[in-house]
């Protein structure tokens, strides 16, 4: 297995790194807790997206990890590999799991993101997709990392309803903020989320996470947690594609579309970002959902339109004013069990 670099250190004005805030010593005054059951499951809670971080003391700010969404329940016989949507993937994540094995606790909720790293030390969705043989494979990924940043059960203890800066203090009692293994802690760095965000941004990374620290664990998105992002992403289902003779694998671009109400509504195509071996797959498993009755309505002697299944993650520039994606590029498909939620049109700026 071939060791990725650590993430690359963002740097002040002066060029020193920015760090994050130093560990405090656990309390050895513990209080008495009683002994809570573990829940066989949680529902996550989700980011909201804004356009700006939050200001003042009661924020704390991280990195956005470009991945899938992971629960890892450790018990005593055994470590469980939970996504978003409630799928076991313990198989295909090894090295996830052992490392788990070895964190010193009898039981354990760890919330947190699965990740590919490059060679820069940058989450990279579309390698994680490839680690794990794009969707719908069936290969484990020896690549991926997970970056924990939220403990919500440990040792017989439920901590959901405890604020966020006691779980973050257990956690990174339970996880060292300078291991290089397969399971690493998300840290909190110590800096106002502007100039974080304008570090990631220059860092090109997708953008940063702001945290409530005094609220507890609440599933869905409640607001206690943000997703400021340097450059838009967002998942859409793919409606079809444009043939092309010169393009790989014949596809000159996918046919994107967003939620609007019970309907679709199209927001335009993507032709950059897949190779070829991504073009060959999508060629092949769109033509196995073919239909003659377009979801949008379009009409082409080059399109084929396709049953509404396959979910891409698409970067995005912005918006054109006849509602289509601004330079759009294809990211990687989205897995079923990873219960991404695709893009409501609902949700697009304003005066479009």
């Amino acid at each position: 297995m071939t060791r990725r670099k650590a993430p690359m250190p963002l740097l002040d004005d002066s060029g020193a790194a920015l760090q994050s805030r130093p560990v405090r010593k656990r309390d050895p005054a513990q209080p008495s807790l009683p002994f809570d059951p573990m829940p066989a499951r949680i529902e996550p809670c989700l980011a909201l997206l804004k356009p700006a971080p939050p200001k003042g003391p009661d924020w704390l700010f991280e990195l956005k990890w470009d991945g899938y969404r992971l629960a890892v329940h450790i018990e005593p016989k055994r470590v469980r590999i939970i996504t978003r949507g409630g799928h076991d993937w313990t198989h295909r994540f090894p090295g996830i799991a052992e490392a788990a094995k070895t964190l010193g606790v009898s039981t354990a909720i760890l919330d947190g993101e699965a990740v590919v790293l490059d060679e820069e030390g940058r989450s990279d969705f579309g390698a994680l997709q490839r680690s794990l043989s794009g969707r719908g494979g069936k290969r484990s990924s020896s690549e991926a990392i997970l970056y924990a940043f939220d403990l919500l059960y440990l040792d017989g203890h439920d901590f959901t309803g405890t604020e966020l800066s006691v779980r973050r203090h257990l956690l990174a009692d339970l996880i060292s903020p300078t291991s290089d293994g397969s399971i690493r802690l998300s840290q909190e760095i110590a800096v106002d989320g502007e100039t974080l965000l304008e570090h990631a941004c220059q860092a090109g990374l997708e953008g940063i996470i702001a945290k409530h620290r005094d609220r507890p664990y609440r599933s869905g998105r409640t607001g206690d947690w943000l997703k400021i992002k340097c450059i838009q992403s967002e998942s859409f289902m793919v409606v079809g594609y444009e043939q092309s003779a010169s393009a790989r694998g014949g596809i000159g671009s996918l046919l994107l579309a967003a939620r609007k109400g019970y309907d679709w509504a199209y927001v335009g195509s993507v032709g950059t970002g897949f190779k070829v071996k991504d073009a060959d797959y999508l060629r092949k498993t769109l033509d196995k959902l073919k239909t003659a009755r377009p979801v949008v309505p379009l009409k082409g002697k080059n399109l084929v339109f396709a049953q509404p299944t396959l979910i891409a993650e698409i970067e995005f520039r912005g918006w054109t004013h006849d509602g289509s994606l601004r330079h759009a590029s294809y990211k990687g498909l989205r897995e079923v069990q990873d219960n991404a939620a695709v893009f409501d049109i609902a949700d697009r700026p304003s005066g479009l």
